[in-house]
């Protein structure tokens, strides 16, 4: 059994809201159950130590995604002391902060560690992909623990859709109007969707509707990973040769004038196509926009340092995104349909440690400090959270295939910049990194985290597609701030 989790709110969750809907209860009803829960949770709920000067510190996220499922005992929690068929092949190495050490493989980061706070000590009960990803992007509990189910509008929104619709709360209609002006959307995701015997759950707007579906813009350069990633969904900011700009917004013109005799807004398909053909054309008219994705405005060097690889450029865009005004941007770290534990991703069931040093490791490990290093140059490191998350880890024992499979009983994230204390490691897993032994936490405590660093309250309410209001967190922030 997992240690109970310290953190865990009074407020009733949406499929508790159901639930109770289902039994009878009036709207009415639901609210003052609503309101009750706040309440108590309200009187519970001291200040963490060093949250209050960090709220709304930070402008803008960048999140890395290890889709697959990262081991962490490959990488951020080394078990150097455990059995030989739990333990790592990779040494450990020494780290910036004193008593923590890392994989061999992780040079880089072994370096930045005194701006990160590692967080050893998440779980929670979801071990397929799909489900553990949407727990892990969403912040919420999946409506299907170990299986997948179809997208659906239904779904949670995914933490970029949920920022951008809190920020336009915030500050009203001016950020839609100056992403508006440059052809950006409030959330955008790199270089790929995720894909697992279909589209992986919690990528989109979900409840919010289309118009909060994040932008999916794959860079112009970089080595890919090796395996399937499908570009449904995708904008391409290249021009097609022989048409130029002004043929381009004569076009845009035209498609605007055969959507409106064609009254899109009666058809959800046809308005979530237009709305990508407008979005796309705006991005290509966008001078600002072309200057963003432009990598070769970058000095050969700062490219170099990220890694020539997709992973690499792409969190080097991830940067430029947010300077730009875009508030989250979400990379994911990894080719994008896992295929069968097929490419280069984290999902190592097989030859593992192969994988892990030779195509996965390298170029997160790079371009993770290669941000780092970035943004506390120009200054922006206290003004921008980075995350590094996964949907779980993997198996403390290695399987005969020299894998590790599928484990989210424990596993290991991290957080750097605006106020985070670094240095900090918060929690730990047991003698095997079989489960969390200190701390423990779940993936609602780190949506809390970001929301709170981004100056939105844990609690601030969404409304589903039936105009009912939820609760956009469950979980409580972490204490990670200085």
């Amino acid at each position: 059994m997992l240690p109970s989790h310290p953190h865990r709110s009074n407020r009733l969750s949406r499929r508790q809201l159901l639930r109770f809907g289902a039994a009878g209860l009036s709207a009415s009803s639901l609210l003052q159950i609503r309101s009750a829960a706040a309440a108590t949770k309200t009187e519970q709920a001291a200040p963490t130590t060093g949250t209050t000067n960090a709220f709304g510190r930070a402008k803008a996220c960048i999140v890395l995604f290890a889709w697959g499922g990262m081991s962490h005992i490959d990488t951020l929690d080394v078990k150097p002391d455990a059995s030989s068929d739990i333990r790592s092949i990779f040494h450990p190495i020494a780290t910036r902060t004193p008593g923590y050490y890392v994989s061999e493989h992780l040079p880089k980061i072994a370096q930045q560690t005194h701006r990160m706070a590692i967080v050893r000590s998440v779980h929670h009960n979801a071990p397929s992909h799909r489900s553990g990803a949407y727990w892990n992007l969403t912040g919420h509990e999946p409506p299907n623990l170990s299986g997948n189910w179809e997208a659906s509008r239904d779904d949670w929104p995914c933490t970029g859709s949920m920022v951008w619709d809190a920020k336009l709360n915030q500050h009203g209609s001016d950020l839609q109007q100056r992403l508006s002006a440059d052809g950006l959307s409030g959330a955008v995701c790199l270089p790929y969707s995720m894909y697992d015997g279909g589209r992986a759950n919690g990528q989109d707007g979900g409840f919010l509707g289309m118009h909060r579906d994040p932008m999916i813009i794959k860079p112009r350069e970089g080595k890919p990973y090796d395996g399937v990633s499908p570009s449904s969904g995708h904008i391409d900011l290249e021009l097609v040769e022989g048409l130029d700009r002004d043929r381009l917004s004569a076009r845009r013109k035209l498609l605007s004038q055969i959507d409106a005799s064609r009254d899109v807004r009666t058809n959800e398909g046809m308005q979530g196509m237009a709305r990508h053909q407008t979005q796309a054309l705006d991005m290509l008219l966008s001078e600002r926009v072309q200057r963003t994705f432009d990598l070769n405005s970058e000095p050969a060097a700062v490219r170099e340092r990220y890694g020539m690889h997709v992973c690499g450029q792409s969190v080097l865009t991830a940067r430029k995104l947010t300077e730009a005004g875009v508030p989250l941007v979400t990379v994911y770290c990894s080719a994008g349909d896992l295929n069968g534990s097929v490419g280069a991703h984290w999902d190592t069931h097989g030859d593992g440690f192969n994988r892990l040093k030779n195509q996965m490791i390298p170029p997160w490990d790079q371009a993770s400090a290669a941000l780092l290093d970035d943004l506390s140059a120009s200054g922006r490191l206290d003004e921008t959270l980075v995350v590094w998350l996964t949907e779980f880890g993997r198996t403390p024992r290695v399987n005969p295939g020299g894998g590790r499979d599928h484990y989210p009983n424990v596993y290991s994230v991290a957080f750097a910049g605006a106020g985070i204390a670094g240095g900090l490691v918060y929690g730990k897993s047991d003698r095997n990194g079989a489960e969390p032994l200190d701390q423990p936490c779940g993936p609602a405590d780190l949506h809390a985290t970001i929301f709170h660093s981004l100056g939105i309250s844990d609690h601030f309410t969404l409304y589903d597609t039936l105009g009912r209001p939820l609760t956009a967190c469950d979980g409580r922030p972490l204490p990670l701030f200085a």
